[in-house]
Parts: structure tokens; sequence; C-alpha cells
């Protein structure tokens, strides 16, 4: 649950809050409405995030499926440790610490560029995430791309 959560918040943002975002006219309007919304969904995708991570690894505990990041036929395993380390990165250390000033710095003075920027890398890590929920769901149902 918390994986739909998390992932279909990053899919809303990357398909509709910044592209809504970008055809606002105002500069202004364009940073308080992104700050705004994004703030509100940085909570959820930090719950979100920290329940996954949780739920993850304990069933990696209780399955005693430590193992299977030494087969790559469990390569889904290894990209959604992935997924989860480059959002927790972003979430709890890089947006609080310094992404949330680079992008008031850089959108006041650019903000078509900055939202360009904020655009290309949410659709990078909505790819990312979408093809490791497609492995992850094959995988764990015994279907494997690699024999």
């Amino acid at each position: 649950m918390a994986v739909i959560f998390w992932i279909g918040g990053v899919a809303m943002v990357t398909t509709v809050l910044i592209p809504a975002i970008r055809k606002m006219k105002s500069k202004e309007e364009q940073i308080q409405t992104f700050e705004q919304i994004e703030g509100r969904f940085a909570i959820q995708a930090k719950i979100t995030t920290l329940l996954t991570g949780i739920t993850g690894f304990y069933m990696l505990y209780e399955l005693n499926a430590w193992n299977r990041y030494l087969d790559y036929k469990f390569w889904w395993i290894h990209a959604m440790t992935l997924v989860w380390i480059i959002f927790s990165l972003i979430l709890y250390v890089l947006e609080p610490f310094i992404l949330h000033r680079v992008f008031k710095k850089y959108a006041i003075k650019s903000p078509d560029g900055t939202f360009g920027i904020i655009h290309r890398v949410h659709w990078v890590l909505l790819i990312l995430s979408l093809i490791t929920t497609a492995g992850a769901v094959a995988g764990s149902h015994g279907w494997f791309w690699i024999k």
C-alpha cells in the first residue's frame, strides 16, 4: 500500500502537477504553488518510503531471503533497494538541506529552466520506479526475464 501511495504520488507530480505549474503565468505563483503542494506531498512521501523500507527489510528478514542479493535473477530486489535509497536520500537529506534552498534561488532567476530540470528528474525517477515495480511484481510471481 505504501508503494502505491509513494510511486502514485510521484506519477501525479510528474504527469499532472509540474506540467500544470509550468503553464502558470506568474513565476511567483509557480513557486508558491509548487512549494505548497510539493511540501504536503513530501510528508506523505517520507512516511510511505519509511514504511516501504521497514516492511521490505522485514520481509527479507522473515523470509531469510538475504541470499537473493547474490542471485542475478533477483535483480528487482537490487532495483527496489536502489530506488528506495535514492528516494530516501532525496527526501531525508538532499531536499531539506540542499534542494529546497537551491530551488528557491534558481526558480526566482529562471523558473522555466528550473521547472524543466525538476520535471526531467521526476521523469527519470518515475520511469526507474515503474521498471522496478514491474520487475518486482513479475519476479515475486516467479517470472524471471533472465534464466
